[in-house]
């Protein structure tokens, strides 16, 4: 039997005993609703099964024990990512757009250009990068020429900007 056939089989084997169980195991930890993340969790642990099935533990249940803690470990980092996620400004956006107020939405649209005005150039071209051209934090950086802690920084301090004017006025 070849290497590969091997590494086929003992994937298909790890799939098909742990795979409905993990699934399962990750629709708890995620938020309700949200199939599609529990089923890309389940992707990334078997992904990484398959990158480290030389670090794996001999055995069904060491290996069980094992793809459930990589399991544990990509949800909780996932949820630690959406918690770090900023409001974006897009949000207020949407909201203004279903105000039945014509003169409200003018005012809100005044007072979010005047708080995105008082915002310097740097922390604005960044929200720019990031909310208007959709550009993910590594591509906001290589089109900034700055660093990815910076885009993150500037971000953050730019929304928490952005979000006190929005409340103060």
């Amino acid at each position: 039997m070849s290497t590969v056939t091997a590494t086929e089989d003992l994937m298909r084997d790890l799939h098909r005993d742990n795979g409905g169980a993990l699934l399962h195991y990750l629709r708890r930890l995620t938020p309700p609703g949200s199939l599609c993340t529990a089923e890309d969790l389940l992707q990334e642990t078997m992904l990484r099964a398959w990158r480290s099935l030389d670090q794996m533990p001999p055995g069904p249940e060491p290996q069980r024990r094992w793809l459930f803690t990589v399991a544990r470990r990509l949800a909780i980092d996932a949820y630690r990512r959406r918690q770090r996620r900023p409001v974006e400004v897009g949000i207020v956006e949407a909201d203004l757009a279903h105000s039945v107020n014509a003169a409200e939405t003018a005012i809100a649209s005044l007072t979010l250009r005047r708080a995105v005005g008082e915002l310097g150039a740097t922390h604005r071209s960044v929200l720019v990068e990031l909310y208007v051209h959709g550009h993910s934090v590594d591509e906001a950086a290589a089109a900034l020429g700055i660093p990815a802690g910076t885009v993150k920084s500037r971000a953050h301090y730019a929304v928490r900007h952005l979000r006190d004017s929005l409340m103060n006025t």
